[in-house]
Protein backbone atom coordinates (compact mmCIF):
# COMPACT_ATOMS: atom_id res chain seq x y z
CA UNK A 1 0.00 0.00 0.00
CA UNK A 2 1.56 3.53 -0.67
CA UNK A 3 0.55 6.07 1.21
CA UNK A 4 2.10 10.14 0.80
CA UNK A 5 2.14 12.34 4.19
CA UNK A 6 2.49 15.94 4.08
CA UNK A 7 3.73 17.80 6.54
CA UNK A 8 7.05 16.33 8.69
CA UNK A 9 5.78 18.01 12.15
CA UNK A 10 4.50 15.69 15.02
CA UNK A 11 1.59 13.89 13.86
CA UNK A 12 3.31 13.41 10.17
CA UNK A 13 6.34 11.92 12.01
CA UNK A 14 4.49 9.46 13.72
CA UNK A 15 2.68 8.27 11.55
CA UNK A 16 5.57 7.70 9.04
CA UNK A 17 7.68 5.87 11.89
CA UNK A 18 4.30 3.83 12.64
CA UNK A 19 3.77 3.13 9.25
CA UNK A 20 7.07 2.42 7.81
CA UNK A 21 7.47 -0.14 11.17
CA UNK A 22 4.59 -2.23 8.97
CA UNK A 23 6.00 -1.97 5.98
CA UNK A 24 4.06 0.22 4.24
CA UNK A 25 5.79 2.54 1.22
CA UNK A 26 5.84 5.93 2.61
CA UNK A 27 6.63 8.84 1.02
CA UNK A 28 6.50 12.27 3.32
CA UNK A 29 6.65 15.98 1.26
CA UNK A 30 7.81 18.76 3.57
CA UNK A 31 9.47 22.33 2.70
CA UNK A 32 11.63 21.84 5.68
CA UNK A 33 14.79 20.09 4.26
CA UNK A 34 16.49 19.37 7.50
CA UNK A 35 13.91 18.00 8.92
CA UNK A 36 13.25 15.81 5.95
CA UNK A 37 16.93 14.83 6.07
CA UNK A 38 16.73 13.79 10.22
CA UNK A 39 13.29 11.63 9.03
CA UNK A 40 15.06 9.85 6.47
CA UNK A 41 17.88 8.99 8.58
CA UNK A 42 15.90 7.59 11.30
CA UNK A 43 13.11 5.57 9.09
CA UNK A 44 12.71 3.57 5.86
CA UNK A 45 10.83 6.33 3.91
CA UNK A 46 11.28 7.97 0.51
CA UNK A 47 11.22 12.35 1.39
CA UNK A 48 10.75 15.21 -1.05
CA UNK A 49 11.49 19.05 -0.34
CA UNK A 50 8.64 20.97 -1.92
CA UNK A 51 5.31 22.65 -0.94
CA UNK A 52 2.40 19.71 -0.70
CA UNK A 53 0.26 21.83 -2.48
CA UNK A 54 2.15 22.26 -5.54
CA UNK A 55 1.06 19.74 -8.61
CA UNK A 56 4.83 18.89 -9.67
CA UNK A 57 5.73 18.11 -6.27
CA UNK A 58 3.00 15.84 -6.05
CA UNK A 59 4.09 14.27 -9.35
CA UNK A 60 7.36 13.56 -8.26
CA UNK A 61 5.77 12.04 -5.14
CA UNK A 62 3.58 9.86 -7.30
CA UNK A 63 0.42 11.21 -5.85
CA UNK A 64 -1.41 9.96 -8.92
CA UNK A 65 -0.46 6.37 -8.11
CA UNK A 66 -1.12 6.46 -4.25
CA UNK A 67 -3.40 4.30 -2.06
CA UNK A 68 -3.81 6.74 0.26
CA UNK A 69 -2.52 10.71 0.53
CA UNK A 70 -2.71 11.86 4.34
CA UNK A 71 -2.05 16.30 4.78
CA UNK A 72 -1.23 17.16 8.22
CA UNK A 73 0.66 20.09 7.50
CA UNK A 74 0.30 23.34 9.97
CA UNK A 75 -2.82 24.74 7.90
CA UNK A 76 -6.45 23.60 7.84
CA UNK A 77 -6.41 25.16 4.08
CA UNK A 78 -3.29 23.82 3.09
CA UNK A 79 -4.62 20.18 4.16
CA UNK A 80 -7.31 20.61 2.20
CA UNK A 81 -6.72 21.85 -0.93
CA UNK A 82 -3.46 19.40 -0.70
CA UNK A 83 -6.66 16.87 -0.39
CA UNK A 84 -8.44 18.00 -3.65
CA UNK A 85 -5.33 18.32 -5.93
CA UNK A 86 -4.48 14.84 -4.92
CA UNK A 87 -7.85 13.27 -5.80
CA UNK A 88 -7.73 15.48 -9.18
CA UNK A 89 -4.22 13.55 -9.58
CA UNK A 90 -5.84 9.98 -8.83
CA UNK A 91 -4.96 9.29 -5.56
CA UNK A 92 -7.35 6.84 -4.37
CA UNK A 93 -7.86 8.01 -0.94
CA UNK A 94 -7.43 11.77 1.03
CA UNK A 95 -7.46 12.03 4.65
CA UNK A 96 -6.96 15.69 5.91
CA UNK A 97 -6.39 17.06 9.71
CA UNK A 98 -8.96 19.79 9.73
CA UNK A 99 -8.41 21.64 13.37
CA UNK A 100 -10.63 24.59 13.09
CA UNK A 101 -13.97 24.58 14.42
CA UNK A 102 -15.73 26.64 12.36
CA UNK A 103 -13.99 24.15 9.24
CA UNK A 104 -15.72 21.36 11.31
CA UNK A 105 -19.08 22.31 11.92
CA UNK A 106 -19.49 21.61 8.14
CA UNK A 107 -17.48 19.13 8.08
CA UNK A 108 -19.93 16.40 5.78
CA UNK A 109 -20.17 19.85 3.19
CA UNK A 110 -15.92 19.69 2.79
CA UNK A 111 -15.89 15.83 2.87
CA UNK A 112 -18.40 15.58 0.10
CA UNK A 113 -17.15 18.96 -2.14
CA UNK A 114 -13.36 17.67 -1.41
CA UNK A 115 -14.38 14.23 -2.03
CA UNK A 116 -12.13 13.67 1.10
CA UNK A 117 -12.06 9.93 2.45
CA UNK A 118 -12.09 11.02 5.95
CA UNK A 119 -11.44 14.17 8.54
CA UNK A 120 -9.64 14.52 11.60
CA UNK A 121 -10.11 16.48 13.81
CA UNK A 122 -7.16 15.80 16.42
CA UNK A 123 -8.79 18.83 19.14
CA UNK A 124 -11.84 17.37 19.08
CA UNK A 125 -10.72 13.58 19.49
CA UNK A 126 -9.17 14.42 22.58
CA UNK A 127 -11.59 16.76 24.40
CA UNK A 128 -13.79 13.61 23.89
CA UNK A 129 -10.85 11.59 25.80
CA UNK A 130 -11.17 13.90 28.42
CA UNK A 131 -14.76 13.79 29.02
CA UNK A 132 -15.19 10.03 29.26
CA UNK A 133 -12.48 10.26 32.15
CA UNK A 134 -14.15 12.91 34.19
CA UNK A 135 -17.47 11.19 34.06
CA UNK A 136 -15.48 8.05 35.09
CA UNK A 137 -12.33 9.60 37.48
CA UNK A 138 -11.70 6.34 38.87
CA UNK A 139 -9.75 5.33 35.34
CA UNK A 140 -6.99 7.37 33.63
CA UNK A 141 -8.06 6.24 30.19
CA UNK A 142 -10.80 5.17 28.40
CA UNK A 143 -11.72 4.03 25.20
CA UNK A 144 -14.81 2.87 23.15
CA UNK A 145 -16.07 0.42 20.85
CA UNK A 146 -18.89 -0.67 19.19
CA UNK A 147 -20.37 2.54 18.84
CA UNK A 148 -19.76 3.49 22.97
CA UNK A 149 -21.76 0.50 24.56
CA UNK A 150 -18.28 -1.39 25.55
CA UNK A 151 -15.63 0.64 27.46
CA UNK A 152 -11.69 -0.20 27.52
CA UNK A 153 -10.83 1.46 30.71
CA UNK A 154 -7.60 1.92 32.50
CA UNK A 155 -6.88 2.18 36.07
CA UNK A 156 -4.02 1.24 38.66
CA UNK A 157 -4.06 -1.18 41.81
CA UNK A 158 -3.28 0.23 45.20
CA UNK A 159 -1.95 -1.38 48.04
CA UNK A 160 -5.53 -1.40 49.58
CA UNK A 161 -7.71 -2.73 46.71
CA UNK A 162 -9.35 -5.87 47.67
CA UNK A 163 -8.47 -7.63 44.42
CA UNK A 164 -4.90 -7.22 44.76
CA UNK A 165 -2.75 -10.85 45.54
CA UNK A 166 -6.09 -12.40 43.81
CA UNK A 167 -6.48 -14.49 40.30
CA UNK A 168 -8.09 -13.11 37.73
CA UNK A 169 -10.29 -16.34 38.01
CA UNK A 170 -10.82 -15.93 41.73
CA UNK A 171 -11.94 -12.45 40.97
CA UNK A 172 -14.76 -13.00 38.39
CA UNK A 173 -16.03 -16.16 40.26
CA UNK A 174 -16.53 -13.85 43.58
CA UNK A 175 -18.09 -10.70 41.81
CA UNK A 176 -20.04 -12.33 39.26
CA UNK A 177 -19.53 -8.78 37.29
CA UNK A 178 -18.98 -9.57 33.05
CA UNK A 179 -15.49 -7.83 32.97
CA UNK A 180 -12.52 -9.02 31.15
CA UNK A 181 -8.90 -7.94 31.80
CA UNK A 182 -7.48 -7.75 28.62
CA UNK A 183 -4.16 -6.68 29.24
CA UNK A 184 -1.70 -5.75 32.23
CA UNK A 185 1.39 -3.80 33.20
CA UNK A 186 3.90 -4.65 35.62
CA UNK A 187 6.68 -2.13 35.43
CA UNK A 188 8.17 -2.69 32.15
CA UNK A 189 6.89 -6.14 31.65
CA UNK A 190 2.98 -5.86 29.66
CA UNK A 191 0.64 -9.48 29.91
CA UNK A 192 -2.26 -10.57 28.28
CA UNK A 193 -3.47 -12.19 30.71
CA UNK A 194 -5.08 -15.96 31.67
CA UNK A 195 -7.12 -16.92 35.00
CA UNK A 196 -4.23 -17.88 36.67
CA UNK A 197 -3.06 -14.40 36.48
CA UNK A 198 -2.32 -13.12 40.21
CA UNK A 199 -3.17 -9.56 40.58
CA UNK A 200 -0.60 -7.26 42.47
CA UNK A 201 -0.02 -3.60 43.73
CA UNK A 202 0.57 -1.00 41.21
CA UNK A 203 -0.47 -3.15 38.39
CA UNK A 204 -1.97 -1.25 35.39
CA UNK A 205 -5.10 -3.10 34.20
CA UNK A 206 -7.13 -2.50 30.93
CA UNK A 207 -10.06 -4.14 31.46
CA UNK A 208 -13.52 -4.25 29.24
CA UNK A 209 -16.88 -4.30 29.37
CA UNK A 210 -20.36 -2.23 29.14
CA UNK A 211 -20.59 0.92 30.99
CA UNK A 212 -22.90 -0.03 33.99
CA UNK A 213 -20.60 -2.98 34.42
CA UNK A 214 -17.39 -1.57 34.64
CA UNK A 215 -19.38 1.03 37.29
CA UNK A 216 -20.58 -1.86 39.07
CA UNK A 217 -17.36 -3.79 39.48
CA UNK A 218 -15.77 0.26 40.47
CA UNK A 219 -18.25 -0.22 43.44
CA UNK A 220 -18.02 -3.87 45.00
CA UNK A 221 -13.96 -3.81 44.82
CA UNK A 222 -14.48 -0.44 47.02
CA UNK A 223 -12.78 1.90 44.09
CA UNK A 224 -15.65 4.11 43.36
CA UNK A 225 -14.95 7.93 43.20
CA UNK A 226 -16.75 11.06 44.11
CA UNK A 227 -18.68 12.18 40.61
CA UNK A 228 -16.75 15.67 39.01
CA UNK A 229 -18.90 18.52 39.41
CA UNK A 230 -16.29 21.43 38.95
CA UNK A 231 -13.64 21.42 36.58
CA UNK A 232 -11.05 23.67 36.32
CA UNK A 233 -9.36 24.09 33.01
CA UNK A 234 -6.04 25.75 32.03
CA UNK A 235 -5.82 26.88 28.59
CA UNK A 236 -8.63 28.12 26.19
CA UNK A 237 -7.12 26.52 22.71
CA UNK A 238 -9.54 24.29 21.01
CA UNK A 239 -9.26 21.39 23.27
CA UNK A 240 -10.04 23.82 26.04
CA UNK A 241 -13.06 25.47 23.57
CA UNK A 242 -14.31 21.68 22.97
CA UNK A 243 -14.01 20.01 26.53
CA UNK A 244 -15.80 22.93 27.85
CA UNK A 245 -18.81 22.62 25.49
CA UNK A 246 -18.99 19.13 25.98
CA UNK A 247 -18.52 19.41 30.10
CA UNK A 248 -21.50 21.68 29.72
CA UNK A 249 -23.94 19.41 28.46
CA UNK A 250 -22.71 17.00 31.05
CA UNK A 251 -23.96 19.55 33.69
CA UNK A 252 -20.64 20.20 34.86
CA UNK A 253 -19.49 23.69 36.32
CA UNK A 254 -16.24 24.85 33.97
CA UNK A 255 -13.91 27.71 34.52
CA UNK A 256 -11.58 28.46 31.84
CA UNK A 257 -8.14 30.64 33.02
CA UNK A 258 -6.43 32.01 29.22
CA UNK A 259 -3.83 34.18 28.75
CA UNK A 260 -5.09 35.95 25.64
CA UNK A 261 -7.15 38.53 26.17
CA UNK A 262 -8.41 38.11 22.54
CA UNK A 263 -9.43 34.36 23.02
CA UNK A 264 -10.95 35.01 26.24
CA UNK A 265 -13.18 36.72 24.26
CA UNK A 266 -13.87 34.53 21.54
CA UNK A 267 -14.63 32.00 24.12
CA UNK A 268 -17.14 33.85 25.81
CA UNK A 269 -18.93 34.55 22.85
CA UNK A 270 -18.78 30.82 21.71
CA UNK A 271 -19.81 29.19 24.71
CA UNK A 272 -22.39 28.82 27.16
CA UNK A 273 -22.92 31.64 29.90
CA UNK A 274 -22.68 28.76 32.26
CA UNK A 275 -18.65 28.83 31.56
CA UNK A 276 -16.34 31.33 33.18
CA UNK A 277 -13.54 32.39 31.63
CA UNK A 278 -10.72 34.14 33.71
CA UNK A 279 -8.02 36.30 31.54
CA UNK A 280 -4.74 34.98 33.18
CA UNK A 281 -1.73 33.38 33.34
CA UNK A 282 -2.63 29.40 34.63
CA UNK A 283 0.76 28.62 35.68
CA UNK A 284 0.71 31.64 38.39
CA UNK A 285 -0.09 29.28 41.53
CA UNK A 286 -1.88 32.60 43.37
CA UNK A 287 -4.14 32.83 40.58
CA UNK A 288 -4.88 29.30 40.96
CA UNK A 289 -5.70 29.62 44.57
CA UNK A 290 -7.52 32.82 44.01
CA UNK A 291 -10.14 31.22 41.44
CA UNK A 292 -10.98 27.97 44.24
CA UNK A 293 -8.20 25.40 42.48
CA UNK A 294 -8.09 23.27 45.60
CA UNK A 295 -12.07 23.03 45.84
CA UNK A 296 -12.48 21.95 42.09
CA UNK A 297 -12.96 17.95 41.45
CA UNK A 298 -11.15 18.60 38.65
CA UNK A 299 -7.97 20.12 36.71
CA UNK A 300 -7.17 19.53 32.79
CA UNK A 301 -3.90 21.37 32.04
CA UNK A 302 -4.38 22.10 28.51
CA UNK A 303 -1.89 24.59 27.05
CA UNK A 304 0.51 24.71 24.14
CA UNK A 305 3.87 23.55 26.63
CA UNK A 306 4.05 20.20 27.84
CA UNK A 307 6.23 21.92 30.64
CA UNK A 308 3.71 24.33 31.60
CA UNK A 309 0.99 21.09 31.47
CA UNK A 310 3.35 19.34 34.15
CA UNK A 311 4.16 22.26 36.49
CA UNK A 312 0.30 23.32 36.44
CA UNK A 313 -0.75 19.28 37.17
CA UNK A 314 1.98 18.86 39.64
CA UNK A 315 0.87 22.04 41.89
CA UNK A 316 -2.64 20.75 41.39
CA UNK A 317 -1.82 17.32 42.76
CA UNK A 318 -0.21 18.78 45.72
CA UNK A 319 -3.89 20.83 46.33
CA UNK A 320 -4.88 17.72 46.76
CA UNK A 321 -7.16 17.75 43.45
CA UNK A 322 -9.71 14.85 42.81
CA UNK A 323 -8.84 14.29 39.35
CA UNK A 324 -6.07 15.64 37.06
CA UNK A 325 -5.51 15.57 33.40
CA UNK A 326 -2.27 17.04 31.39
CA UNK A 327 -1.61 17.17 27.63
CA UNK A 328 1.93 15.97 27.45
CA UNK A 329 2.81 15.27 23.26
CA UNK A 330 5.54 14.40 23.62
CA UNK A 331 5.92 10.43 24.44
CA UNK A 332 9.31 10.70 27.08
CA UNK A 333 7.95 13.45 28.87
CA UNK A 334 4.13 11.58 29.18
CA UNK A 335 5.84 8.51 30.84
CA UNK A 336 8.09 10.77 33.44
CA UNK A 337 4.68 12.26 34.26
CA UNK A 338 2.95 9.16 34.95
CA UNK A 339 5.72 8.37 37.36
CA UNK A 340 4.91 11.35 39.10
CA UNK A 341 1.97 10.04 40.03
CA UNK A 342 -0.42 11.73 36.72
CA UNK A 343 -1.87 9.46 35.82
CA UNK A 344 -4.63 10.83 33.10
CA UNK A 345 -2.20 11.94 29.94
CA UNK A 346 -3.74 12.96 26.86
CA UNK A 347 -2.10 14.02 23.17
CA UNK A 348 -3.30 15.15 20.10
CA UNK A 349 -0.36 13.87 18.23
CA UNK A 350 -1.04 10.43 19.54
CA UNK A 351 -5.20 11.00 18.73
CA UNK A 352 -4.59 12.11 15.51
CA UNK A 353 -2.25 9.30 14.65
CA UNK A 354 -4.40 6.23 15.95
CA UNK A 355 -7.35 7.78 14.42
CA UNK A 356 -5.47 7.46 10.93
CA UNK A 357 -4.45 4.42 11.56
CA UNK A 358 -7.40 2.54 12.15
CA UNK A 359 -8.30 4.10 8.39
CA UNK A 360 -5.23 2.98 6.77
CA UNK A 361 -6.07 -0.75 8.71
CA UNK A 362 -9.68 -0.75 7.51
CA UNK A 363 -8.28 -0.13 4.09
CA UNK A 364 -5.32 -2.13 3.94
CA UNK A 365 -7.75 -5.62 5.00
CA UNK A 366 -11.04 -4.51 2.49
CA UNK A 367 -10.58 -8.26 1.35
CA UNK A 368 -10.74 -10.09 4.70
CA UNK A 369 -13.26 -11.86 6.35
CA UNK A 370 -13.62 -8.63 8.99
CA UNK A 371 -12.69 -5.50 8.63
CA UNK A 372 -10.73 -3.11 11.48
CA UNK A 373 -13.67 -0.35 12.82
CA UNK A 374 -11.68 1.02 15.60
CA UNK A 375 -8.17 0.82 16.61
CA UNK A 376 -6.68 2.18 19.45
CA UNK A 377 -2.74 1.49 21.00
CA UNK A 378 -2.55 0.64 24.91
CA UNK A 379 0.56 0.76 26.96
CA UNK A 380 2.76 2.99 24.98
CA UNK A 381 1.98 1.28 21.80
CA UNK A 382 3.37 -2.48 23.13
CA UNK A 383 -0.59 -3.41 22.46
CA UNK A 384 -3.26 -3.16 20.06
CA UNK A 385 -6.88 -3.27 20.97
CA UNK A 386 -9.00 -3.51 17.69
CA UNK A 387 -12.79 -3.89 16.46
CA UNK A 388 -13.44 -6.23 13.88
CA UNK A 389 -16.68 -6.09 11.38
CA UNK A 390 -17.27 -9.43 10.75
CA UNK A 391 -18.13 -9.38 7.22
CA UNK A 392 -19.21 -13.11 6.03
CA UNK A 393 -19.06 -16.94 7.21
CA UNK A 394 -16.13 -17.75 7.59
CA UNK A 395 -13.81 -20.81 9.28
CA UNK A 396 -13.73 -19.22 12.84
CA UNK A 397 -17.92 -18.34 12.33
CA UNK A 398 -20.08 -20.30 14.29
CA UNK A 399 -17.52 -22.48 16.43
CA UNK A 400 -17.28 -22.29 19.77
CA UNK A 401 -14.37 -20.40 21.46
CA UNK A 402 -13.05 -23.06 23.70
CA UNK A 403 -12.63 -24.87 20.42
CA UNK A 404 -10.52 -22.01 18.65
CA UNK A 405 -6.68 -21.98 19.47
CA UNK A 406 -5.21 -18.73 19.55
CA UNK A 407 -1.48 -17.57 19.27
CA UNK A 408 0.29 -16.41 22.43
CA UNK A 409 -0.61 -13.02 23.50
CA UNK A 410 -3.90 -12.21 21.73
CA UNK A 411 -7.50 -12.22 23.40
CA UNK A 412 -10.87 -12.10 21.90
CA UNK A 413 -12.00 -9.35 24.90
CA UNK A 414 -15.57 -8.67 24.00
CA UNK A 415 -18.40 -9.83 20.94
CA UNK A 416 -21.24 -7.23 20.03
CA UNK A 417 -24.28 -8.69 18.57
CA UNK A 418 -26.61 -6.11 17.71
CA UNK A 419 -27.59 -4.00 21.18
CA UNK A 420 -26.04 -7.06 23.21
CA UNK A 421 -22.54 -7.22 24.43
CA UNK A 422 -21.09 -10.33 25.25
CA UNK A 423 -17.86 -11.14 27.53
CA UNK A 424 -17.10 -14.34 25.84
CA UNK A 425 -16.96 -17.26 27.30
CA UNK A 426 -16.00 -20.86 26.33
CA UNK A 427 -18.94 -21.72 24.92
CA UNK A 428 -19.90 -18.56 23.15
CA UNK A 429 -19.04 -18.20 19.05
CA UNK A 430 -18.36 -15.18 16.77
CA UNK A 431 -21.25 -15.19 13.75
CA UNK A 432 -21.61 -12.92 10.81
CA UNK A 433 -22.80 -9.23 11.54
CA UNK A 434 -20.54 -9.11 15.17
CA UNK A 435 -18.43 -6.63 16.39
CA UNK A 436 -15.02 -8.64 17.85
CA UNK A 437 -12.70 -6.74 19.91
CA UNK A 438 -9.46 -8.21 19.74
CA UNK A 439 -6.72 -7.45 22.55
CA UNK A 440 -3.32 -8.15 21.04
CA UNK A 441 0.62 -7.37 21.30
CA UNK A 442 1.21 -8.71 17.28
CA UNK A 443 1.28 -5.13 15.67
CA UNK A 444 0.37 -6.80 12.55
CA UNK A 445 -3.23 -8.22 12.57
CA UNK A 446 -4.94 -7.58 9.81
CA UNK A 447 -7.95 -9.80 10.13
CA UNK A 448 -9.28 -11.88 13.28
CA UNK A 449 -8.33 -14.92 11.50
CA UNK A 450 -4.53 -13.63 11.79
CA UNK A 451 -4.53 -14.33 15.75
CA UNK A 452 -5.44 -17.81 15.23
CA UNK A 453 -3.40 -20.83 14.98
Amino acid sequence: MKIVIIGDGKVGYKLAKQLSEENYDIVMIDSNAKKLKEAMNKLDIFCITGDGVSVEVQREADVPNADLLIACASTDELNMLSCLIARRLGAKHTIARVRNPIYYQQIDILKEDLRLSMAVNPELTVAGEISRVLIFPEVSKMETFVKGRVELVEFTLSECNSVVGKSLAEIYKAYKIKILVCAVQRDQEVFIPDGEFVLRAGDKLHIAASHNEIEDFFKKIGNRKNKVKKVMICGGGHVGYYLAKQLCTLGMQVKIIEMNLARCETLLELLPDEVTVINGDGTDHELLDEEGLSDTDAFVSLTGMDEENIITALYAKTKGVGKIVAKVNEDSRAQMVEKLGITSIVSTKSATADAILGYVRARQNSYASANVETMYRLVEGKVEALEFIVKQETKYTGVPLKDLQTKPNNLIACIGRKRKIIIPHGKDCILPGDSVIVVTKDRKIQDIKDILL
